[in-house]
């Protein structure tokens, strides 16, 4: 009798019979009860490798720190940008940089475009004005306490780092409207900005940019013509750049943005410092194709007193002691010479032809004026990007005395912030948690401009308005708020003679939203049911007395 083959059953009774399968109902619960005990296995070994890798990472930072110092820990860890305890070769590329005095050619996405020689090109001007010293709050007890090691990368900073560069018309296509995006002051972005309240912020401790990539190379191409190490994305919301249309005709838009960005001027074995302007605005006339640029211009606005952030560490870690200022730079610009021509001239049949006249100067040309067919006023456009940028301005803000005059014509209260730096761009730190949280949230908007008029003012400028004897009504509006001000945020509400009828400040306003609600005695800031925020809950409660406190004086 030959053997069965496999996949055969045997005749009947030609051997021992098989066991009967476990029903449907059991095999399934057997199967969940071996898939979860995999899963339960699996996890265990994933945290055991987890706590395996934390304590080999804290061996060799131990290690490290016995080997090198805290010192030479703080440059090593500046170069670790993967935190992984070893310097590869691109991450030591700054210290070869530094020591040799040569910078390998750079390899930017733009870069690898092989160059074309009919393409256009312009000339771009550096103009710059270094920080005044005496702008910064610091210089007004003589830099008691700075040494002159950790101010050395600002004051040794006099001159652009390139007066002037040529650009190709073509690196300009990144600032051209993405496809389908044309409607006259609809924000987008050039860089998103990758951070929020959420995320946190990136670290101080760093020295050397990271190589910019697509859009961003443009932008650190540019700024590099400032100083050597510009951070394209902020280490603080809101980070990137974002653009509208202002003006659209039949082949040339005229393109408006705003870039947050920032500078490192400290280079090892010092210790980091930041210097971060409050926005860098400009425009940009282009070609729809990109072939041609017609103007160009970007520069810090220096319309207010004070426009520059300052941080920079004391100690070799990231959780050293940060200094922090404020100060004003002058002229931060770049403008292009005129629109962009090309090298050379060919003729119908690809043949090159001269582009210089006999006396060796150069071909004049001549450009046709654009035609227009829709327009935005710089005004609205700059509105849009700041909305865009800070969702708290959807809101709006007037200046100072204009916001007591409209009190008046509309018998309504005044909502006032006072602080030292820009609640708007990024030279001001002490303002960064407010409009990311409770200046952004839908009822505070809501509450705001169905009930007051808003404002914020600088330090600085209602101390000159106080001291002005020009106009004793609004040296009287200064005084009544810089009575009730106190380092560094002081949020107040006015009525429309200035006086102040209840305020709190940033830091006690803090201190109170991070305490458990049956912690604080004083009902007028006790938290809300209605709002799951307590920052929400407790500005609201702030905003509420305000208009408690305030509407009964209103004259009827």
């Amino acid at each position: 009798m030959g053997r069965t083959r496999p996949g055969e059953r045997g005749p009947p009774g030609s051997g021992p019979a098989a066991p009967p399968a476990p029903p449907p109902r059991r095999a399934r619960a057997l199967a969940l009860l071996g898939a979860l005990l995999a899963a339960a296995a699996a996890a265990a070994a994933a945290r055991a490798f987890a706590r395996y890798s934390e304590a080999q990472a804290a061996a060799r930072q131990d290690s490290a720190l016995k080997t090198l110092g805290t010192e030479g820990l703080f440059l090593f860890s500046s170069l670790d940008t993967d935190r992984d305890m070893y310097i590869s070769p691109e991450e030591f590329k700054p210290i070869a940089e530094k020591l040799t005095g040569s910078t390998p050619t750079a390899n930017y996405e733009e870069e690898e475009l092989p160059p074309d020689p009919s393409e256009e090109t312009l000339t771009i001007e550096a103009r710059f004005q270094p920080l005044l010293p005496e702008s910064m709050t610091k210089s007004k007890d003589g830099f008691l306490g700075v040494s002159r090691l950790a101010l050395s990368g600002l004051r040794n900073w006099t001159t652009a780092a390139s007066p002037s560069a040529v650009f190709a018309a073509r690196h300009f296509r990144p600032f051209l409207p993405p496809q389908g995006h044309v409607e006259l002051g609809e924000p987008w972005w050039i860089i998103p900005s990758e951070l929020s309240v959420f995320t946190g912020y990136l670290s101080n401790n760093r020295f050397y940019p990271p190589p910019p990539k697509g859009k961003e190379v443009i932008i650190h191409r540019l700024l590099s013509m400032f100083h050597p190490r510009p951070f394209v994305k902020t280490r603080f919301a809101p980070q990137g750049a974002v653009a509208c249309l202002t003006a659209i005709s039949d082949f040339y838009y005229t393109v408006m943005f705003r870039i947050h960005a920032e500078f490192q001027l400290s280079e090892p074995p010092d210790f980091p410092f930041w210097f971060s302007p409050g926005q860098f605005t400009g425009h940009v006339v282009l070609s729809k194709d990109a072939t041609h640029v017609r103007d160009f211009r970007l520069f810090v606005p220096n319309h207010r007193s004070l426009n520059v952030d300052m941080e920079w560490l004391y100690g070799a870690s990231e959780s050293s002691n940060m200094e922090v200022d404020i100060g004003y730079i002058p002229q931060m610009e770049l403008e292009a010479l005129g629109p962009s021509v090309p090298s050379v001239i060919l003729d119908e049949d690809g043949n090159l032809i001269d582009s210089r006249l006999p006396s060796g100067e150069p071909l004049q040309f001549v450009f046709e004026e654009i035609q227009w067919q829709q327009e935005l006023s710089w005004e609205e456009a700059a509105r849009r990007l700041e909305v865009a940028m800070y969702p708290f301005k959807k809101v709006t803000y007037l200046p100072f005395t204009e916001a007591f005059d409209q009190a008046k014509a509309k018998n309504k209260l005044v909502h006032s912030i006072l602080l030292w730096g820009a609640l708007d761009d990024q030279s001001c730190g002490s303002g960064r948690t407010l409009r990311e949280t409770v200046l952004e949230s839908s009822p505070i908007l809501a509450l705001l401009n169905e009930s007051f008029i808003s404002t914020w003012s600088l330090v600085k400028e209602l101390e000159d308005l106080q001291n002005n004897q020009e106009n004793p009504s609004h040296q009287k509006l200064a005084g009544l708020h810089l009575e009730k001000y106190s380092f560094p945020v002081e949020m107040m509400i006015c009525l429309p003679n200035g006086t102040v009828v209840h305020h709190i400040n940033a830091n006690y306003f803090l201190d109170i939203t991070s305490m458990k609600p049956e912690d604080i005695e004083n009902h007028v800031f006790s938290f809300s049911s209605t709002f799951e925020d307590p920052s929400t809950a407790t500005y609201m409660q702030f905003l509420k007395e305000g208009l408690r406190r305030g509407l009964p004086l209103l004259q009827p």
